[in-house]
Order: structure tokens, then sequence, then C-alpha cells
């Protein structure tokens, strides 16, 4: 059985969104997505001593309504990879290897992009290679397949000839499980449980970027993150 998983690109996306690439034979970026303007495309979380803090990605929006997230601009007026390279090496000051990952995400973030969905690819894609995930990222703007928003998604399996498709819960809410039956692919739901590990700054706080896990745990995040698969096993 062969696996297709479809995701929107995202900016240092959480340890979920490597699962779905680790689990599935082909992995989509749903790139001419609609960009949502409150979403994960352009922000994600890293943590501090009080909790929680964001990582966003300023783009220009103003009289751009309705664009998609391949064409949604980073906004290069301020400084804003610098900021946030800032925040990483102080909050991560004391990660065990922090020094082994925070130089390569440094030569990514201060390139000079124009386009969010590429800085999203190229993190992602080096993030993947870091879990010892080789997989190949196709864009689905670049595939010439349509479709209404089921219908997209069992033409994408058709295009890549797989019987399983792999989505996260969050789609139960309109996926039409019956039309994917009906044209032969089996609906997997990813039920992804969020693993423990050694974390900084106090008790334990879940979902956030993935990079958390690898200036944390280096080396054995992929481990990690396959115990994830097992019930979210403590990494000691």
């Amino acid at each position: 059985m062969t696996t297709l998983a479809v995701l929107q690109p995202g900016y240092l996306p959480w340890l979920g969104f490597f699962d779905q690439v680790a689990r599935s034979d082909f992995f989509v970026l749903y790139d001419d997505a609609q960009f949502d303007k409150h979403g994960w495309r352009n922000r994600n979380r890293i943590k501090s001593a009080k909790g929680p803090v964001w990582l966003t990605v300023p783009v220009l929006h103003s009289g751009r309504a309705g664009q998609a997230i391949n064409e949604t601009e980073v906004d290069a007026r301020s400084p804003w990879a610098k900021k946030q390279l800032r925040t990483i090496a102080q909050l991560y000051a004391k990660a065990p290897f922090v020094t082994h990952y925070l130089p390569e995400i440094e030569e990514i973030l201060l390139r000079p992009w124009r386009r969010l969905a590429e800085l999203d690819n190229a993190l992602s894609l080096r993030m993947c290679q870091w879990f010892g995930i080789e997989r190949r990222l196709y864009l689905s703007s670049e595939l010439n397949v349509g479709g209404d928003r089921n219908g997209r998604l069992i033409n994408l399996c058709r295009h890549f000839g797989v019987s399983n498709y792999l989505s996260g819960n969050s789609a139960q809410d309109y996926l039409d499980v019956a039309a994917f039956g009906d044209n032969g692919i089996s609906v997997e739901w990813q039920n992804f449980s969020h693993p423990v590990y050694p974390q900084l700054h106090g008790p334990f706080v879940s979902h956030l970027s993935a990079i958390d896990l690898l200036l944390n745990v280096g080396p054995e995040s992929a481990a990690v993150l396959e115990s994830a698969r097992a019930g979210g096993r403590i990494a000691r």
C-alpha cells in the first residue's frame, strides 16, 4: 500500500508535520491554497521561561486579500530574521545542540527571501534531513491537478497512483471519506501522539516548532519523532 499526504507549507513546522512526511510515500505541499493570515504559514512558537514565544515572518498583505500562499511575499522592510535569530540564540543558549543547528538555520533565514513559500519549503526540507527523512516535497502548484476541496485530493492520489491517503485528524470535519472509497482509496487518520522529551524552561510544552526538539535532543530527534507512533514515550 502506498500513501500520499498533503499539507500546506508551514514556517518551522511542528512535529506532526514531519510525522506525516515520514509516514508517506509521496508528500505534497499545498502551496497554492489561500494564505491564512492567522495560521501557521508565516509563524510558529518556541519556548521561553514565561511560556511559548511567537516567531513571525512579516508578509505583505495590504490590498492582497485572497492571495495564495505561493504568491505571498515576505516584508523585507524590517530586520525580522536577525531579531528571530537573536531570540532563538537567547532562549536556547543552554540547549545541548544549539551550536549544531543554529548556524544552518541562520544561513537559511538570512537569505534574501521574496516568497514566503520558498522560505518555508527550504526550512522544511532541511529539517526533514535533520530528522533523517529522505523525501521529495512536491508542490501542488506544479502538478497541474485540479478539483474541488475533496476532488483535488482524490485526483492527487490518482496522480501518484496511491491507494491510501494520510490526513490530519482536523480534516474529519470536511473530508468526504466515502468519495475516497468510491475511488478505491482508503483514508488513514494521523492520530499523532505528541512525544515528551527534555526541554529547557520548566514543565513540558507540546506543539512547538520542531526546532525545539532538535536544539534540545539533537541526533536523537528522529527516534523521538518515531516514538510518537508508539504512544509518545518520554526520551531519556
